[in-house]
């Protein structure tokens, strides 16, 4: 039996992180680790280490799918190929862009504050308890929104894609790990042209 370390258990931070968001939007900001720490790793000779050990969705995806709720079956060729995770990835950019385009417009006062929650960039929720307004700088509420609204999607997008396929499907076309991929091919490529 393999033997567990302190990461294996980080699938329980993928269910923790949406929860808290659930009950105050500004724990969204906590997402900004699964941001920033798998681009850190790549840029700083961890390769893809995040994504093989500390992905706590991709742990939550093995996990639910050992419970019984994949079917294991293997995904289309289409969502691991170049074209698909590539555009994914720009399309996930634009709405990542467009989010800060909404929090700049908030913090420079041309816009106001919207408490909404939306999922696949479409679907208001109504989630009027997860924040009180004047709590902190608009800004930083419509920050939370937004990026909640976008792991709540991707996180939504990566459990119908685990029911259909197998668990870990979104993992083939996830946008951080084709940055990360991208990144260290590009080190790859910079380190065998030094030497």
């Amino acid at each position: 039996m393999k033997e567990k370390h302190w990461y294996d258990f980080l699938w329980i931070w993928s269910i923790l992180y949406f929860a808290l968001g659930f009950f105050n939007i500004l724990f969204a900001w906590l997402g900004m680790i699964d941001f920033l720490l798998p681009l850190g790793l790549a840029v700083f000779g961890g390769g893809k280490y995040f994504c093989n050990n500390l992905c706590g969705r991709g742990q939550l995806f093995t996990k639910l799918g050992g419970w019984g709720c994949s079917r294991y079956r293997p995904a289309p060729r289409w969502f691991a190929s170049k074209g698909f995770r590539y555009g994914f990835l720009l399309f996930f950019l634009v709405m990542f862009g467009n989010m800060l385009f909404q929090t700049y417009l908030v913090a420079a006062g041309a816009s106001s504050l919207r408490e909404a929650i939306k999922l696949f960039w479409t679907f208001r929720v109504p989630w009027d308890w997860a924040y009180r307004a004047g709590t902190v700088p608009d800004w930083v509420a419509q920050f939370s929104f937004g990026f909640y609204s976008l792991m709540l999607t991707s996180l939504l997008i990566g459990l119908i894609v685990m029911v259909f396929y197998r668990p870990r499907t979104w993992c083939s076309f996830c946008p951080m790990g084709t940055m990360t991929q991208g990144i260290c091919r590009l080190k790859c490529r910079g380190d065998c042209e030094q030497q």
